[in-house]
Order: structure tokens, then C-alpha cells, then sequence
């Protein structure tokens, strides 16, 4: 296949898989309230009322807060466990990780109805902070990778080095380890937080009926009939994780955080 007919395949392609975000987006703009495309006008009314209209913005913030306090538990959780998994090598700790890598690995329906049995067992079920944990145990998997991603590119001869030197696990742990897996953490927190914020199976089953976040204000609103701000905020969540993904392959290592070893220099 020649170079031309490689980029003409690849661009068919990208234009097959970024189809259906052309119509929601032209969807979104559309001066009527219609599914028309390609749209009937030009309007950005649909995405003011995102932020004007009470029940969008309340499940923008919930959606929001959601995200934060989610990605931050399970960065919490992870950041530990991670530590743990490479200061003690051992047969038995694989245990823990398997442990760490469970929740993301079975379907989302099988850990969303675990959770709400939990939850309704123990008499916590509905309370908004429920959905945190849910979400934090449900992607704890994502900070879990990226920080043992980068605790295996640390040199344990730093380590060993500053052992010698006098200093003790914290002092090791917040002047050598912590400033060598920054970005390793900024970026499981960020994978945490972008996809708790498009969540909806474990977030319904936890607070479905006593907490709206977005996506489940849009398919609580498909019962009463479509309204293009529901493609707006598909629009906006499709920004804002390209931004963020964008930032962690601008400022980040992008390769080693997919899992690819570095080249070896001859």
C-alpha cells in the first residue's frame, strides 16, 4: 500500500470513528428543539442552559464533585498499596493487586449491583458519600496502574542511597519516591476523575434516586422527550477529557504510562 492510499485509509478511518461526535455535536447547535442534521440553524442556547437551567447545573455539580472527591480516594488508596506492592516483593503481595485490579475487571453491572447490596445491608444505601467510595473502589484500578508504572521506574539505588544516608521510610518516601511518581499520580487521578465523570451504572445504583448526577439527568430526561442539551453535554464531556488526556500527553510521558519500556540506548 502506497503512503498516499495509507493516509487516505486512515483518514476514512478517523472519520468513521469520530462520525457519530460530528452528529451529536451539530445536534447540539441546532436553533430548534429537533434531532435534525444537519442542524436547522445556529443557536448556543442549548449549552447556556447547562448553567442556567437549575436541574442541569445542580447535576453538573454533583457530576463534578462526584469526579474530585471519587478520583482523590482512589488515588488515596492506590497511592499506598502501590508503595506497598514495590517495597515488598513477594509471591503473596501479588494477592493485593489482584485485589486493586478486581472492581474494573468484572462488568460494571456485576460491582454496581455488589454495591448497592452493600450498601442497602449496611443501611448507608442513598447517602451521596456512598457513590464516592463506590467510584473510588470502582477506579482504583486506573491510579493503581500508573502509580506502579511508576514506581518501577524509580532507581532503587536512590533509595538504598538515601537509606544509607540516615533517612527513614517517610523521609525516603517524601524527598526521593513522591517527587519521582508526580506525574504517574496526576495522571491516575486524572483518568479516575474524567471517567467518574461519565459514569452512570454504579452512580445510579448507589444515589440514582437521592443524587442526579449528568449522566443520569440525561437518561432520566429521555423519558420525558429529547432536548439538544443533552447532545451539549455530551459535546462538553467530550472536551473536557480531550483536554485532559491532552495535557498528560503534553507534560507527561505518555509512553511510559501506556506500559511501553524505554528504548534501550546503544
Amino acid at each position: 500500500m502506497s503512503h498516499f492510499l495509507r493516509r487516505i485509509y486512515f483518514a476514512l478511518v478517523g472519520l468513521f470513528l469520530a462520525a457519530p461526535l460530528i452528529v451529536v455535536a451539530g445536534v447540539s447547535i441546532n436553533a430548534k428543539q429537533t434531532l435534525a442534521f444537519p442542524p436547522q440553524g445556529f443557536s448556543l442556547a442549548w449549552y447556556v442552559e447547562i448553567f442556567a437551567d437549575t436541574g442541569w447545573r445542580n447535576a453538573l455539580f454533583a457530576s463534578l464533585m462526584l469526579a474530585l472527591l471519587s478520583a482523590a480516594l482512589a488515588v488515596a488508596i492506590a497511592l499506598p498499596l502501590a508503595w506497598f506492592l514495590w517495597r515488598r516483593i513477594a509471591p503473596w503481595a501479588n494477592i493485593f493487586q489482584l485485589l486493586g485490579i478486581a472492581p474494573f475487571t468484572l462488568p460494571p453491572v456485576i460491582t454496581a449491583l455488589g454495591l448497592l447490596t452493600f450498601w442497602a445491608a449496611t443501611g448507608f444505601y442513598g447517602h451521596p458519600w456512598t457513590a464516592v467510595v463506590s467510584h473510588a473502589i470502582f477506579f482504583v484500578t486506573l491510579p493503581l496502574v500508573t502509580l506502579s508504572l511508576g514506581f518501577s521506574a524509580i532507581e532503587r539505588s536512590l533509595v538504598e542511597a538515601a537509606a544509607t544516608m540516615g533517612a527513614d521510610d517517610r523521609t525516603i518516601f517524601r524527598t526521593v519516591v513522591l517527587p519521582l511518581i508526580t506525574p504517574y499520580l496526576v495522571s491516575g487521578y486524572a483518568f479516575a476523575f474524567v471517567l467518574s465523570l461519565n459514569e452512570y451504572i454504579v452512580a445510579y445504583m448507589t444515589v440514582g434516586f437521592t443524587m442526579e448526577t449528568l449522566p443520569i439527568k440525561i437518561f432520566n430526561a429521555l423519558r420525558y422527550g429529547y432536548t439538544p442539551t443533552m447532545a451539549s453535554v455530551t459535546v462538553l464531556f467530550v472536551i473536557l477529557a480531550a483536554v485532559i488526556y491532552s495535557l498528560i500527553a503534553r507534560y507527561g510521558d505518555l509512553l511510559k504510562l501506556l506500559g511501553a519500556n524505554p528504548e534501550e540506548k546503544p
